[in-house]
């Protein structure tokens, strides 16, 4: 279990960096143009802070895969982390459209890997939750 957290870890990380293309990648400045600009820096200071905490969790995997796995306290953060990947599983199927990467070759391949993505930690943190001492 330590290797697969270690793995979720280095994977978070990853992402957390990802999150700095968003700008670009999604054209932000063209599709932000006609926004307030309270509503445009929304867009990044939770861009930002998602991408934050999403590199603290990978940090955190990381560096104290041992006390998730054999402390109660790293048990319910484990149980935190198994409930909000569940959440965010859940929004990847009930609140992004599937017009969104329906038809669309790069963006069904998007879909379908950040679905098992999203699969794979939900797992790994109730694996953790649940396993014994």
């Amino acid at each position: 279990m330590e290797l697969h957290l270690k793995i979720t870890g280095y994977i978070m990380i990853v992402l957390a960096f990802i999150h700095f293309l968003f700008p670009k990648r999604f054209n932000w400045k063209d599709e932000l143009s006609g926004l307030s600009l309270i509503n445009k820096q929304l867009m990044y200071v939770h861009t930002f802070f998602i991408a934050l905490v999403v590199l603290l969790m990978g940090v955190f995997c990381i560096y104290s895969t041992n006390d998730m796995v054999h402390t109660t306290l790293g048990k319910q953060l484990a149980f935190g982390l198994f409930v909000f990947w569940l959440v965010r599983l859940g929004f990847q199927f009930f609140v992004y459209s599937s017009k969104l990467w329906r038809g669309r070759r790069f963006e069904t391949w998007v879909h379908v890997a950040f679905s098992a993505l999203w699969v794979y930690f939900t797992t790994v943190f109730f694996l953790v939750y649940n396993s014994s001492n």
